[in-house]
């Protein structure tokens, strides 16, 4: 006779494959009613066992008839319980399990699903199981308690998606354990269930899917702000050591707090659970400074970062939620808030008291071999997301602050605290004579946050400029203004010609960062073109800072140490721009300097100007030096590239377009309609005479000056190269969105720079 646990595999299997079943839908109930549950996680005895079965009994029909199975329920041997039945018990919850998977998938074939929702709906009738499936909460076999809180979740969302009414047991239940904090697996699995019920609502591609969210909330609205209250009123810091089950809780309810944040941006949902963290983010904050784990602090991290940048819920539910957010006051209030604490954060040593260093990551989460330890570097995470937080506060702030004064000294305030805090983590240590460095090599690895901090800064600089400008104080301060932007590192030139220079004018990287919906590239990128048009002077004359920088340092890498030596300990009457632009004394350095470079050309001699040129050669020419990210053929007649860039096409989602659409209209790029002609795409940047004499890709000296191989020139030309790529993508329809504004924008930075190389 075959046993019970034969007869639940065999269904199993079938239910796997989306088999059809041909039994009546009772008779499959009666094998999955969880009738073994042992509570206390002790082995079952037979008393216990003719118990459950009795309570089988009383749901069971008056014929029980199975031929595919043939065979009665029966209660099996003591010897056999004892080893089987929790085993019996997670089969048959592994069955209602893929039995509801199979129910949602939309593969699953029409009469099979209907015989499967059948038998679910009259499970869910015919007995209380999720107080069954609660009861095996505290079940010391883990796996078990797993399993039955996984059932239970997918059980909660079919009852939504039918239209199904809560059980009461389960709500009771959980409105129990959350209403007050305690250190029990009930409260984190109760947080479980619940983050996993949300989240497959996110994934529910009906229109249907605000209302089945507001459905589900509303019973356990109110507790949430009671548990909020109660867990970060835990006292972490008179703790050595918090407990697992707290630091269990606290990840937990993070996790469902941002999809909770997430489910009022992208749902339009308002209740009083989604404002918890921007009515009372003084909590977290305490937390942050507690000695408990890293990883904790880290999350927690990352969590406000997610929410100051409106991206919660982006890793949890990718491709469900759009990327264009339509204008929210109640949100943009919450924001401010939130920006505010964590200014205050610091304005109360929030920086000076954290500690950021940790062990080094091991293969498989294992200690350092005994003879390899290394010192303990810094925890890059937490220095990127720490200084984009700041960074995006700021912005929040300075968009509902009128006064220019004001924002000058909170920004140069929370920028020096910043600053102080980020350079002993850097190696090799920051310079000051250009603190604008300070984004791309705390960013360097993290494209995503270094384009939002550098959007961020670029929006701070806008701000400032116009309150400036209707003060008329920035043209009566203008020296000044030039030296706060520089000193507080967020003067735009240089973080763009310092994102150039990283990837190595590759205009394939630009091209790659904007055909991505995973950065902000475009809507930075679009911003900053607009402000180069209206300020290319002063860019000029940054770009020749940074041609005789490099000339610098190539003469000191040349040269030997002890005229390296003698230089330092000399007293030269020439100032270096390294200096002066590093002074703090004089404000009037670094515009000085800057005025005399734009009026006259570079002249350092032969011999620099040969040493510049060929780096400047060199950088560009070296093989591999800057591998795009996409190998993108810049034939127009390649297949294989045609092929290519449709693949990377093809992964663009219809919302990016959409909001790269929108992104051109809020900047009010020009939407004309007609495109650009080839010949005006492939026009060269310098008269045919220069590009005979030289080029950018050659080790050959130029005869003219050195702005036309300088970084002016690696700029306008990296802008000429990812015109050729964008129109040939246009051309064959592989651009993801139309970039005619974009094309005009660049046409327009090369006619800038051909008139200002065009002598008078």
């Amino acid at each position: 006779m075959k046993t019970l646990f034969e007869v639940l595999e065999q269904l199993y299997k079938k239910v796997l494959l989306g088999a059809a079943l041909e039994n009546d839908s009772h008779d499959y109930v009666f094998y999955l009613y969880p009738a073994f549950s042992d509570q206390g996680g002790s082995t079952a005895t037979s008393s216990d066992c003719s118990n459950a079965l009795d309570v089988q009994d009383k749901q069971e029909p008056s014929s029980v008839s199975l031929p595919t199975f043939s065979v009665a329920p029966v209660c099996l041997q003591r010897h056999s319980q004892m080893s089987s039945t929790g085993e019996i018990m997670l089969l048959q919850l592994t069955v209602i399990k893929v039995m509801i998977t199979r129910i949602l998938s939309v593969e699953t074939e029409f009469h099979a699903k209907e015989k499967y929702r059948d038998i679910i709906k009259i499970l869910l009738k015919s007995s209380d199981i999720e107080s069954q499936l609660t009861c095996m909460f505290q079940n010391s076999e883990k796996l078990l308690s797993h399993m039955a809180a996984k059932c239970l979740a997918l059980i909660l969302y079919f009852q939504l998606k039918e239209k199904i009414t809560l059980s009461n047991s389960w709500i009771s239940f959980c409105q129990k354990n959350i209403s007050e904090y305690s250190e029990s697996n009930k409260v984190v699995y109760c947080l479980w269930i619940l983050t996993f019920v949300i989240k497959e609502i996110f994934k529910d591609t009906s229109s249907q899917k605000t209302e089945i969210l507001k459905q589900f909330l509303t019973p356990f609205d109110p507790l949430f702000e009671v548990f909020y209250n109660s867990l970060f009123s835990q006292h972490f810091e008179n703790r050595q050591d918090a407990s697992n089950k707290l630091i269990n809780s606290l990840i937990c309810f993070l996790e469902l707090l941002e999809l909770l944040i997430a489910s009022r941006i992208y749902l339009k949902l308002h209740f009083t659970c989604q404002r918890i963290l921007f009515l009372k983010p003084s909590c977290v904050f305490d937390v942050i400074t507690w000695p408990i784990q890293a990883f904790v602090k880290r999350k927690l991290i990352v969590f406000i970062k997610k929410c100051l940048l409106c991206k919660v819920g982006e890793d949890l539910c990718r491709g469900s939620v759009p990327v264009f957010m339509p204008p929210d006051n109640p949100l943009d209030v919450d924001l401010l808030a939130l920006a505010s604490a964590v200014l205050q954060a610091v304005d109360l040593g929030l920086l000076r008291t954290l500690s950021v260093r940790g062990k080094h990551s091991c293969f498989g989460g294992g200690e350092v071999l005994a003879g390899y330890e290394h010192a303990p570097g810094p925890d890059h995470v937490i220095l990127r997301a720490l200084s984009l937080i700041i960074i995006r506060s700021l912005e929040i702030k300075f968009q509902n602050c009128a006064s220019a004064n004001e924002m000058k000294v909170d920004y140069q305030r929370f920028m020096s605290e910043l600053l102080t805090f980020l350079k002993p983590h850097l190696q090799p240590s920051l310079q000051s004579h250009n603190l604008c460095e300070w984004l791309s090599r705390v960013f360097i690895e993290q494209d995503d946050d270094m384009l939002e901090a550098a959007k961020a800064l670029l929006g701070i600089y806008l701000k400032l400029t116009r309150e400036c400008e209707a003060t008329e104080s920035l043209s009566q301060e203008t020296e000044m203004w030039s030296h706060h932007t520089h000193e507080n590192g967020y003067n735009p030139h240089c973080i763009f010609l310092f994102l150039l220079k990283n990837i190595g004018f590759d205009s394939t990287v630009l091209l790659d960062f904007l055909i991505s919906s995973e950065t902000c590239f475009l809507e930075y990128f679009v911003r900053y073109l607009k402000l180069l048009q209206k300020d290319w002077d002063n860019f000029f004359t940054i770009c020749k800072y940074f041609d005789v920088t490099e000339s610098k340092d190539n003469i000191h890498i040349c040269c030997c140490i002890s005229s390296l030596v003698q230089d330092r300990n000399s007293n030269s009457t020439e100032a270096s721009p390294l200096a002066v632009l590093g002074s703090h004394t004089n404000a009037h350095s670094w515009v000085s300097w800057t005025s005399a470079a734009a009026s006259e050309p570079l002249n350092h001699g032969v011999t620099l100007e040969k040493a510049h040129t060929k780096l400047q050669a060199n950088c560009l020419s070296t093989p591999g030096a800057s591998p795009s990210l996409v190998d993108y053929d810049s034939s127009d007649d390649s297949e294989e590239g045609s092929t290519s860039l449709y693949l990377v096409n093809s992964r663009l989602t219809s919302s990016h377009q959409e909001a790269t659409k929108k992104t051109q209209d809020t900047f009010g790029v020009s939407g004309d309609k007609k495109e650009l002609s080839p010949e005006s795409q492939s026009r060269p940047l310098v008269t045919e005479e220069s590009n005979t004499r030289f080029s950018v890709y050659c080790d050959g000296a130029p005869n003219n000056t050195a702005s036309e191989v300088g970084i002016s020139y690696r700029t306008v030309k990296c802008f000429e190269e990812l015109q050729g790529a964008i129109y040939r993508l246009q051309k064959k329809s592989l651009f993801p969105y139309n970039p005619t504004a974009l094309l005009k924008l660049l046409k327009h930075i090369e006619t800038i720079y051909n008139k200002s190389m065009t002598p008078l």
